[in-house]
């Protein structure tokens, strides 16, 4: 039976952060193949991201908030050995989708592992880190995605797309490290938040997200899907106002960077973000 230590961090929960990444792909594909996409859904969702939380967990023993958890337990041995089944398991079903699909996705399970391992640590500097993880969570995923579930091989890949898959995990992704400058100091870790300081993650952050919108527009503009950037642009409202309103709290105080406020942040740009790509397949899938 698993411990409760080892099933809160696999942090499931956080997969929903991630799972925008997923619908975005899905959207692009003119026709899916529905059976690979639900595989896709459960291989990265329920084994891949909460393996690799995991063993990032088990190697960190941190002690401080975490994302999606205020406060971790300390993991056992057990969570090792969970999340090494989870890898292989989900590496022998990979097959199942395609061998391009299975390359790719031991390639992630091996990024993240090199992120994580304290023999290497790629989280410890702040460049290489940054790029280990936009590269795998965005460019990487929504190459996978749209491969592994696209029904048509003939389809040109979205590349443009693809790129600005990688630029919306750039501009979620320092955001939730600004609150643990303190405690990657004492891990020996700098991340890229730390790089740029608080105010800074903020103004990074936001070119990041005008540089991935900026893609959309132009390969929404080339598809002449004017219609549906303007579509998510209204889902994306919510975040842009909540956003503008912590920037003004941390500003004025940047204590107001702290665990609470980034969650708030996470779950509704999560929320929107899911929600304005679901729909956008949904109009293509019925269209």
């Amino acid at each position: 039976m698993l411990r409760h230590s080892t099933i809160q961090l696999l942090r499931l929960p956080f997969s929903f952060f991630l799972m925008p990444v997923y619908w975005f792909a899905l959207s692009m594909i003119p026709e899916v193949n529905i059976a690979k996409a639900i595989l896709i859904f459960i291989l990265l969702h329920l084994f891949l991201y909460p393996s690799s939380n995991g063993y990032n967990s088990y190697m960190d023993r941190d002690e401080s908030s975490i994302g999606g958890i205020e406060h971790p337990m300390q993991p056992t041995r057990q969570l090792f050995y969970t999340t090494v089944v989870l890898d292989i398991a989900a590496a022998l079903i990979s097959f199942i989708v395609s061998v391009p699909f299975a390359i790719a996705f031991l390639v992630y399970i091996i990024c993240s592992r090199l992120y994580s391992y304290r023999g290497i640590r790629l989280k410890r500097f702040a460049v290489w880190g940054y790029l280990t993880v936009i590269i795998n969570q965005g460019a990487l995923t929504f190459w996978m995605v749209y491969v592994g579930a696209n029904a048509d091989a003939t389809t040109p890949f979205p590349w443009i797309a693809c790129i600005a898959a990688a630029f919306l995990i750039g501009g979620f992704y320092p955001i939730t490290q600004v609150y643990q400058h303190e405690a990657d100091t004492k891990d020996g870790v700098q991340t890229i938040s730390m790089l740029l300081g608080v105010r800074g993650t903020f103004v990074f952050c936001a070119i990041m997200y005008l540089i991935a919108f900026g893609l959309l527009f132009v390969y929404f503009q080339h598809s002449l899907q004017l219609v549906r950037f303007g579509l998510l642009q209204v889902f994306f409202v919510p975040v842009l106002l909540y956003f503008f309103y912590w920037v003004t709290k941390v500003w004025k105080n940047k204590a107001a960077a702290d665990f609470k406020h980034t969650m708030q942040m996470n779950w509704l740009a999560a929320c929107c973000t899911n929600l304005a790509f679901i729909t956008l397949f949904i109009l293509n899938y019925i269209g």
